[in-house]
């Protein structure tokens, strides 16, 4: 019976936790909000939202109050620290630092109620209440960070093919930043999104460098870092940007080739744990078994 209670008061809790999040307000900044200004067109839907949003604020005490909680709680450098996650996890629209921070507060909370409620006021309950709230608390930062990790790989894999549009555009006579727009409508994925948003940064005012700057500053991948290293060092320095892609790309495919013989080569490691923990203990049974079991047999018929 307690048990079944801690499970419904668990899910009314995550309820609570999803309107609680959803009423947050989420405000972009920096250049995100910049280019929200520059291609807002109001519509019915965000008409509808901004009212309700300015409508119910029954939450939003209780959520503030759980935010600063969190935001006591967490080391300094916190903010800082989800901003670049964020940043290497593209910004998701439902993801800000305030939300998360809420999550967080929450989430602590719901942690320790939940352990208590099952596990009681003992010993074990306090210590499993303070274990279940420090990994609910920390929860949201694994799955920013899981999200950036995800991102950047994919990246790291359409890089190739942005480069080559790139260059094929730069080398028929269109100017860079028309083939930064043709490379953003064309490829599909996180890469042609963060090519969309260098040049909505150069729109707004930044400098070709300075855009392909941010850019290194939100990845992790060394190979978009080799090639934003590469591309303002060229415009610094007022080389062609032509020769320098061409050179990028086919250091990318040489680099491609080089990442898909690792893997190749990590396969034959990869698989000795599969084998050696579900195949040959099943194989040692169809093989030994039969033996093993005669032998057992001719013993117990013997000493009888």
């Amino acid at each position: 019976m307690l048990l079944f209670f801690g499970f419904l008061l668990f899910v009314a809790a995550v309820a609570f936790a999803v309107l609680a999040t959803s009423a947050v307000p989420t405000e972009s900044r920096g250049v995100a909000r910049s280019l929200e200004l520059v291609n807002y067109t109001p519509t019915r839907t965000t008409v509808a939202k901004h009212e309700l949003a300015a409508r119910d604020r029954l939450l939003d005490p209780l959520i503030n109050s759980l935010r600063r909680l969190a935001v006591r709680m967490s080391p300094g450098g916190t903010g800082d620290r989800l901003a670049r996650n964020l940043d290497k996890a593209g910004n998701p629209p439902a993801w800000t630092i305030e939300r998360i921070m809420g999550v967080k507060g929450i989430g602590l909370v719901l942690g320790v109620v939940l352990a208590l409620v099952v596990l009681g006021f003992g010993a074990m309950g306090i210590l499993a209440a303070v274990a279940f709230g420090a990994a609910c608390f920390f929860l949201p930062d694994l799955l920013v960070y899981n999200m950036g990790t995800k991102r950047q790989t994919e990246m790291r894999k359409g890089l190739a093919d942005a480069l080559d549009m790139l260059t094929v555009c730069v080398e028929a006579g269109q100017g860079f930043d028309a083939a930064i727009l043709q490379v953003a409508k064309t490829v599909t994925g996180p890469i042609g999104g963060e090519f969309a948003r260098v040049l909505s940064e150069i729109q707004i005012g930044k400098s070709r460098a300075d855009a392909f700057a941010a850019l290194g500053e939100r990845t992790t991948a060394a190979e978009i870092k080799t090639f934003v290293s590469a591309l303002v060092q060229a415009d610094r320095m007022g080389l062609p940007v032509a020769a320098v892609l061409r050179e990028q790309t086919k250091e990318m495919r040489i680099a491609r080739r080089q990442r898909a013989e690792e893997q190749a080569q990590k396969v034959t490691v990869k698989i000795l744990f599969p084998l050696l923990l579900c195949i040959f203990p099943a194989l040692f049974i169809v093989i030994i078994g039969p033996g093993a079991i005669k032998i057992a047999e001719a013993f117990g018929s013997g000493g009888l």
